[in-house]
């Protein structure tokens, strides 16, 4: 097996590294500041290097590249920020591929192109007061009347909402309960009967807007629907990747954390020398550098097995836990190294521990993967209701 970079790829890294050092790092500062998200100039600046819909086919405007590719320019920009980084996870990982894999040809021309031209942003509606690790216990309907889908009901944590322009919403679409009365349609922004509570404010994730959304009888055309009742499984198969994707984050978040204390170790200096030189500063840079390298071939594995279709829930959910738990690890020692610096607004290592944490929470809790591993070592789902 060879963990080389070809000299495409490497260009590719390397082309994202320093458009994300020379022209984000100060954008992300303000997006910090402001809580705001990225403008449409930026994501008009990605579109423009075919980051956006890295693994997307060329024919809806992607660049037809590998799911591996589009994990090395996802962490090379999210090193700098989530936030900045929040656009190409959503148009590689996130709504885009469930569209993308399963839509119809109309819909996957109509909407895909605008995606990858940085001229609409998505996102994914999933959660609800009451089902966010219970999923299949949704309660918003998707009832079809004639020619149109009748969609109502209440979505929460949806990262985007009310700043994207269009949302791939998992609702219950038939009488069936549980998943087999699940499906997603696609619902734009400016539809009628669909509305936003408040603007969450979270510990960390700033500059990724979140709110509650309500639906009150708002109508969808029958070719928005992405996946009819009973498509439960295949959504959950493209989340699989959405998890591949959060892990990039996570393990962005400690790796720019990591690389920042490094040379930080190697400068500040207490008791006449340079702290890296005290023997329990060494064993924990060692632990650091041995969990990020870990992190990073699992991610690599659960991407590249996929290859052009979607990886499987073990290796992604594995990926994602341990992704999960090193960036808090990580971010959280490269914090006590610095000591009062680290806990100081001044300098980047607070915010990263703070952006850590959320992954553990989106997408999937950490303790929800644990038993999609344990189910599929043995080869069945536990039923938690019982």
């Amino acid at each position: 097996m060879n963990f080389n970079l070809n000299e495409e790829q490497r260009a590719l890294k390397e082309t994202a590294r320093k458009f994300a050092n020379n022209e984000l790092k100060d954008i992300a500062l303000e997006i910090e500041r402001k809580d705001e998200p990225p403008s449409r100039e930026i994501l008009k600046r990605y579109a423009d290097l075919g980051f956006l819909g890295v693994n997307l086919p060329k024919e809806y405007g992607g660049a037809g590249l590998s799911h591996f590719e589009a994990v090395l320019v996802l962490e090379e920009i999210a090193k700098v920020s989530i936030a900045v980084a929040f656009p190409i996870f959503e148009s590689s990982f996130g709504p885009a591929l469930a569209i993308s894999s399963f839509a119809s040809e109309e819909l996957r021309k109509s909407i895909l192109p605008k995606v990858c031209s940085g001229d609409m942003v998505i996102a994914v509606s999933m959660s609800e007061p009451n089902a966010g690790s219970a999923l299949t216990d949704l309660t918003t309907t998707a009832k079809r009347l004639k020619d149109k889908i009748i969609l109502n009901g209440q979505k929460r944590w949806c990262s985007g909402a009310g700043h994207a322009d269009a949302y791939v919403v998992y609702s219950r679409m038939s009488e069936e309960k549980g998943a087999k009365g699940i499906g997603a349609v696609l619902l734009e922004k400016n539809s009628n009967g669909f509305t936003f509570g408040k603007p969450e404010s979270h510990m960390g994730f700033r500059g990724v807007p979140s709110a509650d959304m309500f639906f009150d009888n708002v109508e969808i055309p029958l070719k928005n629907i992405i996946v009819p009742a009973g498509g439960f499984k295949k959504l959950m198969e493209a989340f699989d990747l959405e998890r591949c994707g959060n892990t990039t984050m996570s393990l962005a978040c400690a790796q720019s954390a990591y690389d920042y204390v490094l040379i930080y170790i190697q400068e500040r200096k207490q008791f006449g020398k340079p702290i890296i030189d005290f023997q329990a500063v060494q064993i924990q840079l060692a632990e650091m550098k041995m969990k990020l390298d870990a992190s990073r071939l699992l991610l690599y594995r659960a991407v590249v097995n996929a290859d052009k279709s979607l990886p499987s829930i073990a290796e992604s959910s594995i990926a994602k836990c341990f992704a999960n738990e090193i960036a808090r690890e990580v971010t959280g020692k490269c914090v006590q190294l610095m000591g009062g610096y680290g806990y100081s607004t001044e300098f980047p290592i607070e915010q990263k521990m703070r952006d850590a944490w959320g992954w553990g929470i989106a997408g999937g809790s950490i303790d929800i993967q644990k038993t999609n591993i344990s189910a599929a070592l043995v080869g069945r789902r536990f039923n938690q209701r019982n």
